[in-house]
């Protein structure tokens, strides 16, 4: 009889991608929530759907600039799990009986809310899918043979944020809304707002979620 070593342990998950993973699955989930408010700061008028979305790709490339592309592409993929599991769990409350004591106004806001169409429901993962994995593809591709921190390690986020979530509104408004109503215009002004957010924002947020990532795996 031939022993047969027993296989070596998986490598424990760091703090900081334990941490991380939990904000990401929840961004996926209330991304879709709150975009149902649109908010404006000066000329700027965006859903704000896109303040947890552009954590999304924070996170992704904090992963990326840690552990690498092949997580942070993991960590993409499997957030269509929660993202799943929201969609189906929203289907059923929305199936079963209010209760009779439920105000009417409120049960009206409430399916309003969440009662999506299917078209938006399936233009969201689709989205979400190609836009992040893109921002990860990018992020990683700038940083090159070398570490890729410091500015540069925010321009490539700025950078990388900006393309993806041009591409994002493009496929989302596209899958979402086109034959419904003219959406030029929608397009270009959620493109504008999207990308102005990913330079303004974005290269901080990177900065502080990578040196917050770097502290809790020294912890």
């Amino acid at each position: 009889m031939t022993d047969t070593a027993p296989p070596a342990p998986a490598a424990p998950i760091t703090r900081s991608m334990f941490v991380l993973t939990l904000l990401y699955g929840g961004m996926t989930v209330i991304a879709g929530v709150l975009a149902f408010k649109q908010f404006a700061i000066g000329p700027l008028k965006v859903e704000a759907g896109i303040l947890a979305f552009l954590m999304l790709v924070v996170i992704s490339s904090a992963i990326a600039q840690i552990h690498g592309k092949a997580a942070a592409d993991r960590l993409v993929l499997w957030g269509f799990l929660p993202l799943a599991f929201s969609i189906v769990l929203i289907g059923i409350v929305l199936a079963l009986p209010a209760s009779p004591d439920m105000p009417a106004e409120n049960l009206a806001a409430f399916e309003r809310v969440h009662g999506q169409t299917p078209r938006i429901m399936a233009a969201g993962p689709v989205a979400y899918g190609v836009s992040l994995l893109l921002n990860v593809w990018i992020f990683n591709k700038l940083r090159g043979t070398g570490d890729g921190g410091g500015i540069w390690l925010m321009a490539r986020g700025a950078i990388a944020s900006a393309i993806s979530q041009a591409i994002d509104t493009v496929i989302f408004i596209t899958l979402a809304f086109y034959g419904e109503f003219p959406i030029g215009e929608l397009l270009v002004g959620q493109a504008i707002a999207k990308i102005a957010l990913s330079f303004v924002l974005v290269p901080f947020l990177i900065a502080g979620a990578v040196a917050l990532a770097k502290r809790l795996d020294q912890r």
